[in-house]
């Protein structure tokens, strides 16, 4: 005897070897042997085999018509039997043959949108309208899987279907794998064994490399476009006092988002005064207003060659940046010093009107303010150019910086190393739209720590480490960057606290001084506006209060959101250096070794892989003949051709060893990048390791 049985969904048959009230024991084609509950058993048979009953029960309900099925099916509660009856049988009283039934079993089973199951071996036809909607559901699904197949034959064939090339970025970074155009993408990589990204690239997908780069970042940091919602710049509408002091602010010419000013007064005096006069849009963006919203939502202002996204609309920007001719609301630190031995007597912050009186650009300016001219000038040379604007102001800062610069050095243990260029990115764009790609790029070097890039620098990290032990001092809390020690592996983090940054050499750091284009600094600008404002009560009234959880989520998002932006930076400065080789076709270029098998361009932001490297000595200089580009993956590999020096330079040997947290990458996508503390406040835009 046999017996047809359900287990696990799934119909089996065998030999039964023993029977108890409540199970059966039986033997299996394979041999094995289960226990099958009396309930699952469903059929019992004596031939023909299990095997073929099964086999010849399944064929045979291929041929069961289900509407029909349906139709013969009782309203009531049935058993399978009952409708094989039904279905198969001229004679109602006649039973249906053993064959059929498990026909009508296997039928009934495998049609849910038909029947529901109602027990073991029992089912309930499904009312008329389930069934209409079930069945156009299973029509769609058919219509999905025959639109799947074409497109992903489509995409084999090097054809983009438009459905895909609408998602390409939500399918390659951000995939809903239950939708259509996912799934041909997958069948077709499959079909076709071709990674997706290569497949879309083949089928012309990607119609601008540039544009791939720049959408996908589009579409991670900014879904919902990169427009603002149509919304009135705040006046300022406080009473401030106008200052006596005539500013001038020292950015590239590129730069709009003018945060910063100074002013140097008292000279010859005996005691100086030096004014560090930062934008105030926080006197009149306030917490929790529809700008502060904006701003919450960016984070910083996006920068990269020839365009940028910035953090707040471009009225409130022009409100408050510190253009020439203007008398522009301002928070003012003042920093009085001995003129002789630049000692700092004090300090003072203040809520004024501040005149700008130049808006000098340091592209413009570098040539004429040079190491040499300030040499001449702390010398007494009267070669140093009297006349010439601001240089007498400029002379003292500069010595002012070397000696701040001097300060911390000695408090950070040893000096800061400046032994890698900065690069400027210049593209002929003219529109001031966003980039389309092919624009001719020029890329130019500039040494870090340049003097009028030092006197910025030095300033702007005097207002930030005082202004954050000023905060302290009130009990208000900020936004600090702190470093615990220069160890190998000891990062920079930000908390609400203001702790030492070592890596600064200073006893405390909050970003402060752009708010323009840093939430952080607009945050910290609100709470030292309340400092100003009231004094040692300002911990009732500031913003922000100690422990207050917004603080944090700030903190979290804006380290996020940073990464994310220096991220795409590099990435896209990658992109036009590699343009920029393309355009002037060199097939070859001076690098240094400096880590495995990768090099550093002597005259580029350039990092790549060089066959030959492996086993150089780090600072060898070598000539590299460059291979293919990929402007999608941004992958350039090298073959070294011809070592330049026998043994390397002593000053590149023995480079500083924190020269290693400033590596990146040769690959696009996971370039890393960290910022430089001082040349981030350079410029108004955000300095990149490159």
């Amino acid at each position: 005897m046999f017996v047809l049985f359900e287990e696990a969904g799934k119909f089996l048959a065998g030999r039964v070897l023993s029977e108890a009230d409540s199970s059966l024991q039986v033997e299996l084609d394979s041999g094995k042997r289960v226990k099958v509950k009396a309930v699952n058993a469903l059929m019992r048979f004596e031939k023909p085999a299990p095997a073929e009953f099964i086999a010849a029960g399944q064929k045979l309900s291929e041929d069961i018509e289900l509407e029909l099925a349906w139709e013969f099916a009782s309203e009531d509660e049935f058993a399978f039997a009952d409708l094989a009856r039904d279905y198969f049988s001229a004679d109602p009283k006649k039973p249906a043959t053993l064959e059929q039934q498990a026909a009508a079993l296997f039928c009934l089973f495998n049609a849910p949108h038909y029947f529901r199951r109602a027990g073991k071996g029992r089912f309930r036809k499904a009312p008329a309208e389930i069934l209409q909607l079930a069945l156009a559901a299973i029509e769609k699904k058919k219509g999905v899987v025959l639109q799947i197949t074409a497109w992903a034959e489509a995409l084999a064939q090097g054809q983009c279907p438009a459905p895909i090339r609408e998602q390409l970025y939500k399918i390659l970074f951000k995939p809903d794998k239950n939708s259509a155009e996912y799934k041909a993408v997958v069948e077709a990589s499959r079909s076709s064994h071709t990674a997706p990204l290569d497949l879309l690239q083949k089928a012309g997908a990607i119609a601008s490399p540039y544009q791939f780069h720049y959408k996908r970042f589009l579409f991670e940091n900014f879904p919902k476009g990169t427009g603002f919602p149509a919304l009135q710049a705040p006046p300022h509408t406080e009473a401030l006092p106008l200052a006596t002091v005539r500013a001038f602010s020292i950015d590239d010419s590129s730069t709009t988002e003018i945060d910063d000013a100074l002013s140097v007064s008292g000279l010859g005096t005996g005691s100086v005064t030096l004014g560090i006069h930062i934008a105030a849009p926080g006197l009149a963006v306030l917490p929790g207003s529809p700008i502060d919203a904006l701003g919450r939502a960016r984070l910083s202002t996006v920068y990269m060659p020839g365009y940028k996204l910035t953090m707040l609309p471009d009225e409130v920007v022009q409100n408050y940046t510190l253009q020439a001719g203007r008398d522009c609301p301002a928070v003012s630190l003042y920093v009085t010093l001995d003129e002789a031995t630049l000692e700092i007597r004090g300090t003072v912050t203040r809520l004024e009107l501040v005149h700008i009186a130049s808006n000098l650009r340091h592209d413009v300016l570098d040539s004429t303010f040079t190491e040499a001219f300030f040499e001449a000038a702390h010398a007494g040379t009267p070669a140093h150019a009297a006349d010439v604007d601001w240089a007498v102001e400029l002379t003292f800062l500069h010595r002012l910086a070397r000696h701040l610069k001097a300060g911390r050095e000695v408090a950070r243990g040893k000096p800061e190393n400046f032994n890698r260029p900065d690069y400027n990115f210049k593209l002929d764009n003219p529109s001031g739209q966003a980039p389309e790609g092919h624009e001719k790029v020029n890329i130019s070097i500039r040494q870090r720590g340049a003097p009028l890039d030092l006197i910025v620098a030095e300033a702007m990290i005097l207002a930030n480490s005082t202004w954050g032990l000023w905060l302290a001092e009130h009990g208000v809390p900020g936004i600090y960057r702190s470093q615990a020690s220069l160890a190998p592996g000891v990062k920079v983090r930000m908390g609400t606290k203001a702790l030492p940054h070592a890596g600064l050499g200073v006893k405390s750091y909050a970003w402060s001084t752009s708010p323009l284009r840093r939430y952080t600094d607009l945050v910290n600008q609100w709470q030292i506006i309340a400092c100003a404002k009231h004094g040692h009560t300002a911990a009732l009234v500031a913003p922000f209060k100690p422990k207050d959880a917004a603080l944090f989520a700030i903190i979290s998002g804006f380290d996020e959101a940073y990464s994310a932006y220096n991220g795409f930076q590099s990435g896209i400065e990658r992109y036009w250096t590699l343009k920029y080789l393309q355009q002037n076709g060199i097939t070859e270029l001076t690098a240094t070794a400096f880590k495995d098998n990768l090099v550093r361009a002597d005259d580029l932001p350039l990092v790549l892989p060089a066959v030959g490297a492996m086993g150089l000595p780090r600072g060898a200089r070598v000539r590299v003949r460059l291979g293919e580009i990929d402007e999608i993956t941004l992958d350039i590999t090298g073959a070294v051709i011809e070592r330049l020096d026998l043994v390397a330079e002593a000053s590149l040997a023995g480079a500083d060893e924190e020269d290693d947290g400033e590596e990146v990458a040769a690959g696009p996508i996971s370039i890393a990048v960290d910022v430089d503390e001082p040349a981030a406040d350079l410029a108004g835009q955000v300095i990149a390791a490159a």
